[in-house]
């Protein structure tokens, strides 16, 4: 049963020319354990946490402030002193994952969380030391641990509603075999290390075995599958001469590879590069709790330095003005911040795992609103991934039953994904499947056996052709041109049926399809696959755009040229092909039943592998994005009050925001913030 579109052969001729990159294959084989990193630093916040909501309840009672508020006294001698070390350790050990993280932003140039909670605990660190020495009454050490213990919990709940960053690097690497079968000069083989291997190194590779190096095929004839890094989905005959890729799935035949680009120069390091490229740029993105926590940062520094400026001008000591500066820029990290977009999230990341999509990325997800195409593979996510049956036409006088029992009992002897469409046909109409009295394969022509007595085959257009039988050749090649797959079924050596397969279409898909375009959302194929097959799906499925025969780095390309056109774009798939395109769409969506590869570089992943959870994915956007803007206008609208009045905006008429006023303000808003939250039905 061979490959019946001859351009198929020559696009993956050209296949192995593209790859210049160089790169040192082994760099990625521990390429940070991301997934432990991020386990670890979940585990880190909540042990901080824990810690240093211990130590802030003798803060809390230790603090003049509090003792005036809840009207209650606690003195001894060295009290103010014990204050100032245990606010040390809060500071250095709870505080030290935000001083670290505002260190980074800064090198970014790019202030966000981070920068804000580390200037708001360094100003209330710093004035309260000084003031534990002498310089003023008051201290902020209850604001400074109640901060960083707030803070703490938020970076937490976030960091575990969304575990588990990216490892598509190593699930790459894993694709590739760790060992071939070298053969030396005097004909033996013996097993070696891929890496040991050069170029001009001849390899044997068994039926079943995934292809450790690009090559050349020197000797054999056999079909390789190659859907996981081109999608294309039916397997390719090779034969002499013919290249073969690095991580594609050897089929059943044996053949002897001659070595042409070994470990980074390999088609599947240059994915390599590309999905680590892709993914750092788009780690720089910021979400939307850290681009307001960027205004606040700007806006506390102003405000800071407008009320000391101002204080000292109207002539007041410089104690005064700089507690008033204080309370300004530590009043302009609401507590409220640090939770209003994590319990929104975990909410959100909860109402997702339920309808089955896995959230990987906030900052794309919450991006996801804004989408104005969507890109999707063809293969395994607009279509099933399996061939089924879509026409047989019939050339004798049998019935269909009694042709597809025939040649379902003998392609049952078979692993082609041909021969398994034609069986799943057969056991739908509950044909009886039988065992062959006789079984032969021919490589790249089809099947010979014998069934019930009866000579039966399944054969290529080309065998026909060589054989020179007669058969309806418009019916062909209306099939043919819908990019079907056709297979010629001859009983005792005569024609008896043209069966066409073709990659079944979900239903899903087109429901998808169609709610995307009431949301006015662009769909868009993007496809390994030929242009027939393409078109052929593209028409049943009323897509607005369709590229076909498109190599994997194509696709990431392609991406990029449909974000240029000033488009935001989500890709969805679920192959090795389509894991650079996943790492550059605005939105990278993996479908589930899809490889390790693709689901480890996605932003989201669809758990059921269903088409339409994309559509489910733009809608929770939007209602995310809708909650969490609710909750940062309850933590800032706070700010709006409180800064002018701490900074003594209404001195003049004898009001002036005293810290503990402040303090009931901030725990309001934290309450509103916590509840709007939970009040999140998506």
């Amino acid at each position: 049963m061979s490959n019946h579109h001859s351009h198929k052969e020559d696009k993956h001729h050209e296949q192995t020319d593209h790859h210049d990159g160089h790169h040192d294959h082994d760099s990625h084989g521990h390429d940070h354990d991301h997934g432990d990193h991020h386990a670890h630093m979940v585990e880190d916040f909540k042990r901080r946490f824990y810690i240093n909501l211990v130590v802030t309840i003798p803060i809390l009672i230790l603090s003049p402030m509090i003792q005036e508020f809840f009207n209650f006294q606690v003195n001894f001698t060295g009290d103010r002193m014990i204050l100032f070390l245990l606010s040390t350790f809060v500071f250095f050990y709870g505080g030290w994952p935000f001083l670290k993280g505002a260190l980074d932003e800064f090198k970014d140039r790019n202030p966000g969380m981070m920068t804000l909670i580390a200037l708001a605990i360094v100003v209330a660190y710093g004035y309260s030391s000084l003031a534990i020495f002498g310089l003023s009454e008051k201290n902020f050490f209850w604001e400074l641990a109640t901060l960083i213990d707030i803070m703490l919990l938020g970076h937490w709940i976030e960091m575990k509603s969304i575990m588990g960053a990216s490892r598509a690097l190593e699930e790459l690497v894993k694709m590739m075999p760790s060992e071939a079968h070298l053969i030396d000069e005097n004909g033996e083989t013996k097993e070696v290390p891929v890496s040991e291997l050069v170029k001009g190194d001849k390899v044997l590779i068994k039926p079943g075995e995934k292809v450790p190096v690009d090559g050349v095929i020197q000797k054999g004839q056999t079909s390789i599958d190659e859907s996981m890094l081109t999608g294309e989905s039916v397997p390719v005959e090779k034969k002499k001469d013919d290249p073969v890729i690095a991580g594609s799935i050897n089929g059943e035949g044996s053949l002897t590879v001659k070595v042409e680009k070994t470990g980074e120069e390999s088609y599947l390091s240059q994915v390599v590069d590309m999905v680590k490229e892709a993914q750092d740029s788009k780690s720089k993105t910021q979400d939307l709790s850290n681009r307001a926590a960027k205004w606040l940062f700007y806006t506390a520094l102003l405000a800071g330095l407008i009320t000391i400026v101002t204080w000292l001008a109207i002539g007041y000591e410089f104690s005064y003005a700089l507690e008033r500066m204080v309370t300004v820029m530590v009043i302009a990290c609401p507590h409220a911040l640090g939770l209003a977009a994590p319990l929104v999230v975990a909410r959100s990341t909860a109402l997702s795992a339920k309808r089955g999509l896995l959230i990987r990325n906030r900052a794309s997800f919450e991006g996801a609103r804004n989408l104005d195409a969507i890109v999707f593979d063809k293969t395994g996510t607009l279509t099933e991934g399996k061939f089924g049956v879509t026409d047989i036409i019939i050339e004798n006088d049998m019935k269909e039953d009694e042709v597809l029992e025939l040649i379902a009992s003998l392609e049952s002897q078979s692993e082609h994904p041909i021969a398994s469409g034609i069986v799943a046909e057969a056991k739908k109409r509950n044909i009886k499947i039988q065992e062959p009295d006789q079984f032969e394969y021919m490589t790249g022509k089809g099947l010979i056996g014998k069934v019930n007595g009866k000579d039966i085959a399944g054969v290529s257009p080309g065998y026909v052709k060589e054989k020179n039988i007669s058969f309806n050749e418009m019916e062909f090649n209306r099939m043919s041109e819908e990019g079907k797959t056709v297979i010629f079924v001859l009983i005792e050596n005569e024609l008896a049926a043209m069966i066409a397969l073709a990659d079944q279409v979900r239903e899903s898909a087109e429901r998808a399809i169609k709610k995307l375009e009431d949301m006015n959302v662009r769909s868009i194929m993007l496809t390994g696959d030929n242009q027939k097959v393409a078109h052929w799906v593209a028409k049943q499925l009323n897509l607005d755009e369709v590229y076909a025969e498109v190599l994997p780095h194509e696709k990431a390309d392609k991406i990029n040229e449909i974000k240029k056109k000033s488009l935001k774009v989500a890709m969805t798939g679920d192959g090795v092909n389509d894991a650079p395109a996943l790492a550059n769409a605005d939105l990278g969506i993996a479908v589930g039943a899809g490889t390790d590869v693709a689901m480890e570089t996605a932003d989201v992943i669809l758990v059921k592998s269903n088409p339409e959870d994309v559509v489910s994915i733009i809608e929770l956007s939007k209602a995310t994005y809708k909650k969490m803007i609710q909750n940062l206008w309850w933590a800032t609208g706070y700010n709006i009050v409180a800064l002018p009045l701490a900074a003594g905006i209404l001195y003049p008429v004898g009001i002036v925001l005293s810290p503990a006023v402040g303090a009931v303000l901030m725990s309001l808003s934290t309450v509103v913030v916590a509840i709007n939250a939970k009040l999140f039905k998506g």
